[in-house]
């Protein structure tokens, strides 16, 4: 028995966990090690497919499964298969041409299966993509093979907030658009949400409601936020998220999951 049997802790990857310079802090490793040893189940909720998540899998000591593609997917990287998979509807390449048409200057990035296709890259994408290390095909929208698992459209955030309006509008009933950084603004499923993920795998793990913990720092985290017995944050984290009310703690750099065992530690 330990002292956090019976405890859920939920994290988002990049900027939270996963730090810009592209690491994880000791500081975190050391608290995730002592956290699961008493018991506790640790996680990542992350907007990251399989494919660019699962490089990073083996460094975490992740004891549930994880919440990948911002909750279009539940992955078991111990047994090494997918539990829950969702896709983007089959009108998503006539949905997301006409998006294009629109607002031109969009880059659109999508996952199908484990590939990924562009279309109309910029200098967003062309980052986004060196800094997952991943290849891709360049194509028109109507060239990209379906189903999909997510999109992301890439532009400066003063160009999105328009374009995530227009979707909302139109296309409301089919997809969640929701930003995961100022320049991605990330499509799934309607219902697909980190939220609704985490809350499905502490189902899995018998984990009550009250017994949930998250930490996140951007729009795409809030619903797992919402779900979480104490919503927690870097201090690095978007003014949309310490808006909301998230409680605050140390920068993603200085290990802020090393703030939130802490927490915990004296909580139970």
């Amino acid at each position: 028995m330990g002292k956090f049997d019976g405890i859920l802790l939920a994290s988002d990857f990049d900027d939270t966990l996963y730090t810009e310079d592209l690491r994880i802090p000791a500081r975190n490793l050391e608290a995730i090690r002592y956290f699961t040893g008493e018991g506790g189940y640790f996680t990542v909720s992350t907007g990251r497919a399989h494919r660019t998540f699962a490089p990073h899998a083996p460094l975490i000591p992740m004891n549930a499964p994880a919440v990948l593609s911002n909750g279009a997917a539940i992955y078991d990287f111990r047994a090494d298969r997918v539990l829950e998979q969702t896709h983007l509807p089959d009108t998503a390449p006539a949905d997301l041409a006409a998006v294009m048409e629109v607002f031109p200057t969009l880059s659109l990035e999508v996952y199908h299966g484990e590939e990924i296709y562009v279309c109309n890259p910029n200098y967003i994408t062309l980052a986004h993509l060196k800094k997952v290390n991943c290849d891709y095909t360049q194509c028109p929208v109507n060239a990209m093979p379906a189903p999909w698992v997510k999109a992301l459209l890439h532009q400066e955030r003063e160009v999105l907030l328009p374009v995530q309006a227009w979707l909302l509008e139109r296309f409301g009933d089919k997809y969640e658009a929701i930003f995961s950084n100022p320049c991605y603004l990330e499509l799934t499923a309607k219902g697909s949400t980190k939220g609704g993920m985490v809350a499905r795998v502490a189902r899995m793990l018998n984990v009550p409601p009250e017994r949930v913990y998250c930490v996140g720092d951007n729009q795409n985290d809030i619903t797992m936020l919402a779900l979480s017995a104490i919503p927690f944050a870097p201090a690095n984290c978007a003014q949309e998220v310490k808006d909301w009310g998230a409680r605050v703690l140390c920068r993603c750099d200085d290990g802020v999951i090393g703030d939130i065992v802490d927490i915990l530690d004296k909580l139970y």
